[in-house]
């Protein structure tokens, strides 16, 4: 009989290289390997040889930045998606995509699971199985440290280093590590190890190598530099007149923000399986984009359409970081949030300096905004009679005065 086949997520890191090489054992199984390249750059290099060297018996490495950018980045960035106010969700954007692809290798090699190495503790393990679960519920899902005899194999790095270096594993790794890192096309993401202790400064100079997508506003040149975003339907589509992909787009807005230390973010979340978590993000490109929509929307779209679509961003926002991207709730928010962006078009005009994005002009030729009414001078087109106001304020202070009139009566 042929042996079952698995589809493991592969990073080339410590723990997707011990757990390729025991998942083969454990299940017997052929372990097809899979990593998407979604920006990470220098991470991706040697992975085919160092996962064929471990055990797998066929590795894909995916350039999904492209998909990445346009269907997932951009989609979520219409909506103004900001989880609790900070976090601009570049890693739980990408596990949708990942598992997607995922699915896709395990189908068309015909394998009967998936696998993962994400932690039990993390929001990362729901992500992936609640995406696989939404495309594709029949096939199974691994989780090796939710299992038990995983576990009490591996309690810890320095077991994981042991059986990789017995098993001639070629990782690089140290029992000591001070922090984790997830890198990709919107961001970078650091947490655990030293980053735990929430009065960890990871803004000291001491600490500034640990960036590597920004430099810190301190060191950022000493002159602004200003840059012109085009949209069309709430998408950026070029910069400083160049039309870009989605994927130039942010690969350009990384390389600006990154030079004028914009966009980074410390702070503590709340994972969606219970806990508090501290975590630094870098999202240079990311932030320019978000801030630039921002304006543009400012001038293009109406008042009720913004606040509907405003009351939704929390919740667009959690479904995101909680790895509802394939929901139906989620996909009836976007059809609501893609109506909302047709008439966000025109030219957004942004300063860089020191970590700043500083707002230097927006125009369109959709603009809701009209001088001539909202000139404090004569109105030349008397659309607006300022007498009107008067009977407009009368009758919304109506159940104001009403209310006050019942609370002095109870005193």
């Amino acid at each position: 009989m042929a042996k079952q086949k698995i589809v493991l997520a592969y990073s080339g890191g410590l723990d997707t290289s011990v757990i390729l090489k025991w998942l083969k054992e454990t299940y017997d199984a052929e372990i097809i390997a899979f990593t998407a390249d979604i920006g990470q750059k220098e991470e991706l290099d040697g992975l085919e040889a160092k996962a064929l060297a471990t055990g797998a018996s066929k590795v894909y490495i995916d350039d999904l930045q492209e998909e990445f950018a346009k269907d997932f980045i951009y989609p979520m960035f219409q909506s103004g998606a900001l989880y609790e106010g900070q976090y601009l969700l570049g890693t739980s954007i990408a596990r949708p995509l990942i598992a997607k692809r995922m699915v896709e290798i395990a189908r068309k090699e015909g394998a009967t699971a998936i696998a993962h190495g994400a932690t039990g503790k993390g929001n990362d393990q729901v992500r992936f199985e609640l995406a696989a679960a939404a495309i594709a519920p029949e096939i199974a899902v691994i989780a090796p440290w939710r299992l038990n005899e995983f576990r009490d194999r591996f309690p810890g790095r320095a077991e994981m280093i042991e059986y990789a270096e017995a098993n001639g594993i070629p990782v690089t790794a140290s029992a000591a590590k001070p922090y984790s890192m997830d890198r990709n096309l919107l961001h970078i993401s650091y947490e655990s190890g030293v980053l735990e202790d929430p009065w960890f400064d990871a803004a000291a100079p001491e600490n500034k190598d640990m960036y590597l997508l920004s430099v810190s506003p301190e060191d950022a040149p000493d002159q602004a530099e200003y840059v012109e975003l085009d949209f069309e339907q709430g998408n950026c589509v070029a910069i400083n007149g160049k039309q870009l992909s989605p994927l130039g787009v942010m690969e350009k807005l990384n390389e600006l923000g990154g030079k004028h230390g914009i966009g980074r973010v410390d702070m503590v979340e709340n994972r969606f399986v219970g806990m508090k978590s501290r975590g630094v993000y870098e999202t240079p490109g990311g932030t320019i984009l978000f801030t630039a929509h921002r304006k543009m929307e400012s001038l293009t779209m109406d008042r009720e359409v913004m606040n509907l679509r405003d009351s939704l961003i929390t919740r667009y926002s959690t479904l995101v970081y909680n790895g509802f991207w394939f929901a139906p709730e989620r996909l009836a928010l976007q059809a609501l949030v893609t109506e909302s962006q047709k008439n966000v078009a025109g030219t957004v005009r942004v300063k860089l300096y020191k970590g700043n994005i500083i707002a230097a002009g927006v125009k369109s030729p959709v603009s809701l905004y009209n001088p001539n009414i909202a000139t404090m001078e004569a109105d030349p087109t008397q659309a607006y009679d300022q007498g009107d106001a008067t009977g407009f304020i009368h009758l919304n202070a109506l159940r104001l005065k009403v209310n006050s009139g019942v609370e002095q009566n109870n005193k």
